[in-house]
């Protein structure tokens, strides 16, 4: 397994680091290796996934739509709320 070693990692950006390796439970080197893969956009081996890519596509019509009624009570906006 290759190493790398980076020295001289700015504080801002070894704080956001730690930020991120808490946020997801990860290890530090865990969490660099992550962002090094999305920012190279690179999946060899353990690809994350989030466990809906199964589902796309699976719904008929009718079900899209049903889905659609259920969920149009959240994109009306309450005026009040806004001014």
């Amino acid at each position: 397994m290759e190493q790398l070693t980076i020295r001289h990692i700015p504080p801002d950006l070894a704080q956001a680091l730690e930020r991120e390796s808490q946020r997801l439970r990860e290890s530090l080197e865990e969490t660099v290796i992550e962002l090094l893969r999305q920012a190279l956009r690179t999946r060899t081996g353990g690809q994350k996934r989030n466990g809906l890519a199964r589902l796309a596509g699976t719904w008929t019509q009718e079900e899209y739509e049903e889905f659609e009624k259920a969920v149009a009570v959240t994109e009306q906006l309450d005026e009040e709320l806004w001014r």
